[in-house]
């Protein structure tokens, strides 16, 4: 049986957090060691640029920093293929060519865009470059160069897939049945909440536990978590459906104890202080295996690079062939 191929990234804008592995991470593992897919992982350092236009160097350090984070989470690089966006100059061609194809209105009309550019004015005020109007041209390219059948998406990402499938079939109708029209699935879990009870989780935000924290980091950042603001001495009657700290329990803790820790909390016997140490112990206990799965990758740059080599020569190498077919089909192949 063909494997289906699966395309998937992240943009190399800061290490990856908790929230990326509750969210898709765990997923990605799940699904490279069923033997049914074909899954290619890109770090998309020029989608990062959008808006790190002007601070290349952290784009370039967060590259290798990404790439260490799904490799201590479990991704395999002998089952999955990790490359760099910026290395296949096809995806850029693709891009200009996809551009004919969708319409300015089209693009500003996306959801997703919309959100996206209203979170930038806020950092950029009117000065919001094309790269984040372009942003569903750029990613249709990203997976049909690809030929990606599979695009695992959360709710909020659904209107760029929708896009790229409009952009295939526009294509499609116009020079023939040549790109591959990818399926959205949705991720099994959902957004992970900051620490202080943010819907998103993010580094400039400041609510973020990374995988890559220390044990001392999480300690600290777990006892900042916000907690039910009503509850003001120990044996007060708490509410955990309002606080953090029961929030992560459900994560990082198995359901008895989860269930523990909400009737203590409800009747006043478990206090705010020592339930933060429990969360951060058990957080600290995920976390470990990661912690040292990534030190290995740390002492051993030479072998991110190789990893990264090979999976970006492996990826070029199909995106290669896709644009043979596509520029056949446009007419632009005027020395083959």
């Amino acid at each position: 049986m063909e494997k289906k191929r699966i395309v998937t990234g992240d943009r190399p804008t800061g290490r990856l957090h908790i929230g990326h592995y509750f969210g898709s991470l765990k997923n990605r593992v799940e699904m490279q060691n069923t033997g049914e897919y074909d899954p290619y992982i890109l770090v998309a350092d020029v989608q990062a640029l959008t808006d790190n236009f002007n601070n290349p160097e952290k784009v370039r350090k967060n590259v290798r920093e990404v790439v260490m984070d799904y490799l201590s989470v479990g991704i395999d690089p002998e089952k999955t293929t990790i490359y760099i966006q910026s290395m296949l100059p096809e995806v850029a061609e693709l891009t200009v060519f996809y551009s004919n194809l969708v319409t300015i209105a089209r693009l500003e009309r996306n959801p997703t865009v919309k959100t996206e550019i209203a979170q930038k004015r806020e950092l950029f005020g009117e000065s919001v470059t094309y790269g984040f109007l372009g942003y569903p041209v750029s990613q249709a390219a990203d997976i049909t160069a690809l030929e990606g059948k599979i695009v695992p998406v959360g709710e909020d990402q659904l209107p760029l897939i929708e896009q790229c499938r409009e952009i295939v079939r526009k294509f499609n109708s116009i020079y023939g049945e040549v790109l591959v029209e990818p399926e959205a699935v949705l991720s099994k879990e959902k957004r992970i909440k900051g620490l202080d009870g943010n819907e998103k989780m993010g580094k400039s935000l400041g609510n973020a536990i990374y995988l890559s924290d220390s044990e001392e980091e999480v300690n600290k950042k777990v006892m900042s978590a916000v907690t039910d603001p009503n509850r003001i001495k120990k044996d007060d009657l708490g509410n955990p459906d309002i606080c953090m700290v029961s929030y992560y329990h459900n994560l990082f803790t198995d359901k008895d104890e989860y269930k523990t820790v909400c009737e203590e909390c409800r009747a006043g016997k478990r206090g705010c202080v020592a339930c933060k140490k429990q969360l951060a112990k058990n957080i600290n206990k995920t976390l470990e295996p990661i912690r040292e799965k990534r030190k290995y990758y740390e002492e051993r740059p030479e072998l991110v690079d190789e990893i990264l080599i090979k999976g970006t020569e492996k990826a070029r190498e199909t995106a290669k062939e896709t644009m043979k077919k596509v520029k056949k089909a446009m007419k632009l192949d005027y020395f083959e």
